[in-house]
């Protein structure tokens, strides 16, 4: 749950964020979006974590705030980066057969840019996963409560146990999002 309301958020305000930035003329508007997030991505999570919980209490809250944080730098890469790849010639036909701009990003740019997109979202999940095991320290719950209790009881079990199942479930996230990832590079291509 906390994983899936992270990348959910992170869709929503990376992806957006992103395709307004394409928008906008190159300048310190994308500069100064781009270095903010890139913070993000320099706080350590307990760090992140323990900032949060004076603002946001204990429990999921802090937690789904945090991996938010998190989630935005490769989503946000990831949808500009997609856009911006879009061969000019493609969308100057576009304009030439008088489609809007509304039109061109939704039918041309992206479409064509949707593998970038999904890479993203992809490489975004994964992280998230592993990243929520320290969720735990905060009380937001997930596997990571068994490796919080391995540790404190000194019971490997418990410890190998939770960190195998975030491994094991970011293997087969990983699994089904690259295969959802192909599948879409596949079908662009035939349509190409």
């Amino acid at each position: 749950m906390i994983v899936g309301l992270a990348v959910f958020l992170g869709c929503l305000v990376a992806i957006t964020t992103g395709i307004i930035l394409t928008r906008m003329k190159e300048g310190p508007i994308s500069g100064l979006v781009f270095g903010i997030v890139n913070i993000f991505q320099t706080i350590p999570t307990i760090a992140l974590l323990a900032m949060l919980l004076p603002l946001l209490g204990i429990g999921l809250k802090p937690a789904v705030f945090a991996l938010f944080l998190y989630s935005l730098l490769p989503l946000l890469r990831n949808t500009y980066s997609g856009i911006k790849e879009v061969d000019q010639g493609v969308i100057e036909s576009a304009r030439g057969i008088g489609y809007s701009s509304m039109q061109r990003l939704w039918k041309i740019e992206m479409p064509l840019a949707l593998p970038f997109i999904l890479s993203g979202i992809r490489l975004t999940t994964v992280y998230i996963i592993s990243w929520t095991t320290l969720a735990a320290l905060i009380g937001a719950g997930g596997l990571g409560d068994l490796i919080i209790a391995g540790m404190a009881n000194n019971d490997n079990f418990l410890i190998f146990t939770g960190t195998i199942s975030a491994i094991i479930l970011a293997l087969v996230v990983d699994f089904i999002l690259g295969f959802i990832t192909r599948k879409n590079s596949e079908q662009s291509q035939q349509a190409n």
